[in-house]
This record gives structure tokens, sequence and C-alpha cells, in this order.
């Protein structure tokens, strides 16, 4: 591979690049076709990037609706039709047996998922409902965890594996936060939101466990505008909604959304 092609991307994402090239590579080259498991809107990224790079080449990405955030990409050779392609995904339906015991919520359906073995990118996008909960999964997984998954966060559960199109989604949803701040830096902002005193939040920063629109971030001085996603490992993530408008002090007001 050109060493340039390393220059567009975090030193982090430099083995997910290597091996998202060859898959590109092997459809160009060698007329291979290959399912990866779900990728995040970073990821994703990558994989288009690359592919279009390559001129024989070309890519779906599928996560079950249209707005999904997490998708499956089908790499190709160009000559090939993917629009009727099986994308291999299935509806994780769940609901709780007793449901006047305890709301669920979105870490809760995850955690339990995760804590059966399940690699998170097996896992696609997860809805929350009144009723329970659609999980978008990875069909290959689906039998096993249909099997598997009777309990989320002591509540006991009851599973069913559905077709794509039964999907039920749910927007995630975003709680809202006024702000002011003197720069719209990245440590400035996200101090406020996470209630971190400056000092403390440069650390995850500058640890590398930040990122702004799924991308590795570890420049504290990093300006943030509306419609970015930030998320802090073990601090949650937020957007922001808006941001620009000027006090008569000479301060940034910002409106965030942090995800809940």
């Amino acid at each position: 591979m050109k060493l340039d092609i390393y220059d567009h991307f975090h030193p982090d994402e430099r083995e997910f690049v290597d091996r998202a090239w060859e898959w590109v590579v092997n459809a160009g080259q060698y007329h291979e076709t290959r399912l990866t498991d779900f990728l995040d809107p970073r990821q994703a990224f990558i994989v288009e990037s690359l592919a279009n790079r390559h001129p024989d080449v070309h890519v779906r990405f599928d996560g079950g609706y249209e707005e999904a955030e997490r998708t499956r990409a089908l790499i190709a050779p160009d000559y090939r039709d993917l629009s009727g392609e099986d994308m291999k995904l299935k509806v994780l339906s769940i609901d709780s047996v007793d449901r006047k015991f305890l709301t669920l919520e979105h870490g809760d359906y995850m955690g339990s998922i995760l804590g059966l073995g399940i690699k998170r990118s097996k896992i696609g996008d997860i809805h929350v409902l009144e009723s329970g909960c659609h999980t978008v999964v990875c069909e290959e997984i689906s039998a096993f965890l249909d099997m598997n998954l009777n309990q989320v966060h002591r509540v006991q559960v009851h599973s069913e594996i559905l077709p794509i199109d039964q999907l039920q989604t749910n927007k995630a949803a975003l709680e809202p936060m006024d702000i002011t701040v003197a720069s719209l830096r990245l440590d400035g902002i996200a101090s406020d939101v996470y209630r971190l005193s400056r000092s403390k939040v440069l650390i995850p920063i500058r640890a590398g466990r930040c990122r702004v629109n799924w991308k590795t971030v570890e420049d504290p001085s990093a300006p943030l505008k509306a419609g970015d996603v930030v998320s802090m490992q073990g601090f949650g993530r937020f957007k922001v909604l808006e941001a620009g408008d000027v006090t008569k002090k000479g301060r940034y007001r910002v409106k965030i959304g942090k995800f809940v």
C-alpha cells in the first residue's frame, strides 16, 4: 500500500486501514466479496475512502434502516450488482417479563449482550422502545443470542429473532444543555459538559480516549462546530447542536445534546 494513504488517518487507525485496504485489494484484483461486521461511522468513512481509490471496487453500507449509525459494508468488484445482496441482518427483539419492575436503558441492553462474550462489532444500533428493545445484529450470532439472553440488568427477559424489515426504530434521546464558553475548544466545552475541571478533562483527551465524529482527537485545542459528536471513554457522549452566538462579554453560547 502506498505510504501516503496513512497520512490521511490517525496512527491508531492504521491497523484498521490495513485490513480495509486488504478487503479492497482482494475485491479489485481477486474478485472477492467481503461482508464486514458492523462499522462505526469513522470506520465506514475509511472503507469508503479506500474503495474510492480503487477503480474496480464499490461498496454498499447497510445497518437495517436509512439513518443507521452502525452499518455493515459489502465490498465487491464494481461489476457486481449489490442492490439485491443479502446483508445478513437480523433483529433481536427483547421484552422484559415484568415491565413494572425496572425501566431498562440502552446501556443495560448493551452490557447484557456484550456480557455473553459477543464482540461490539457484531451488534448494530440498539433501539429502546416502550415495549422493550430492538437490536440489529449479525445474522450469524442471532441464534446464539436468542438462546442465551435471558436477563438484562437483573430483569428476566425473553427474546425473538425477527427479519430486518420488522425493525422498530427510536431516535436517540438527547438531554439539552446550554453553556457559555470562552472559546469553542474541545477541552473547554467538554469540561463544562462533563462537569470536570480543565486539568482533569485533559487527561483522557491526551490519552487518546476522546473521539470527535468517531475519530480520535488528542489535541485539547481542537475547535468544535455544530453537528460534531464527541465521545469520551467513561463519560458518555454529546452532540454540539448549536454554536457560534457571542454574548456581550465575548463568550460563545453553545447548545449541547447529551445522549441518555
